[in-house]
């Protein structure tokens, strides 16, 4: 069977670590050429490299803070002249910006917008006209359950994330006809260096990670080459007829109350 993704070349942002780094490893293996875009090109370049020994496909590292249209710009231009067409963009650079809405300052309003949901429509904006001139592209925004279910402590995330679900379903009916697939998925809580982290900060890590998995269904915290399959079905052409969707990727846990 021919992997998956042969012949295709994606950009991943956020290819750093985390959900990005597994999307990332994933679509190597299927066969894909690779433009790995992080804010620190070093935290992707060792990525790349290894890739593209264990792959055999070309694995580019870029420097692009999101939140810049003319890096990003720079950037896309970069992997195209390095890689060729773009087919698929991943968009999974983020911020955690949790505040009380009373005290949240402006900085960090903007900081949480500007990665969340800027970041996405600035890619979008580079790679489109390429696409549309090919009349094919497939593009998928890694949102999140909190642009589904609100919890207290969380803004302003939700916000941004509801507004990249609705980024994704807007662009996906706007384009659909001219060979465009626009598509989110939403992880729930996934053990990625962040969500390690935040443990680590608990008063009892190991009874927090203990209290987070019995909320869930399954009884278990997600895994980010979980969150890297489904990614892998919607950037593949087997999901040529799924488009201006969101999938939950949470275990069930968004079908609950809140407790």
């Amino acid at each position: 069977m021919s992997p998956r993704l042969a012949n295709k070349t994606a950009i991943i942002t956020g290819a750093g670590s985390g959900i990005g780094s597994a999307i990332a490893t994933l679509f190597a293996r299927e066969g894909a050429r690779l433009a790995l875009f992080d804010r620190d090109a070093h935290s992707s370049e060792a990525l790349a490299a290894q890739l593209q020994q264990q792959s055999g496909q070309r694995c580019l590292a870029c420097a692009a803070d999101v939140t810049q249209p003319q890096q990003v710009s720079r950037a896309v231009e970069q992997a195209q002249q390095a890689l060729g067409d773009i087919d698929i963009l991943i968009n999974c650079a983020g911020v955690n910006v949790f505040r009380d809405p009373l005290t949240l300052d402006e900085d960090d309003w903007q900081r949480c917008m500007d990665t969340n949901l800027k970041g996405p429509y600035n890619l979008i904006r580079s790679v489109l006209p390429a696409m549309l001139a090919r009349q094919y592209g497939n593009i998928v925004n890694v949102a999140s359950v909190h642009g589904h279910k609100i919890i207290p402590g969380a803004f302003p995330y939700p916000v941004a994330k509801h507004g990249l679900i609705g980024l994704t379903r807007s662009l996906g009916v706007e384009y659909a006809a001219q060979g465009i697939r626009v598509n989110s998925i939403s992880p729930g809580l996934i053990m990625t260096p962040a969500a390690e982290a935040w443990l680590a900060s608990c008063p009892d890590p190991q009874a927090e990670r203990a209290r987070q998995a019995a909320l869930l269904p399954c009884k278990r915290i997600g895994e980010p080459d979980e969150v890297a399959y489904t990614a892998l079905f919607l950037a593949s052409d087997e999901a040529r007829f799924i488009n201006a969707t969101d999938i939950l990727i949470d275990g069930g846990r968004s079908q609950m109350y809140h407790e």
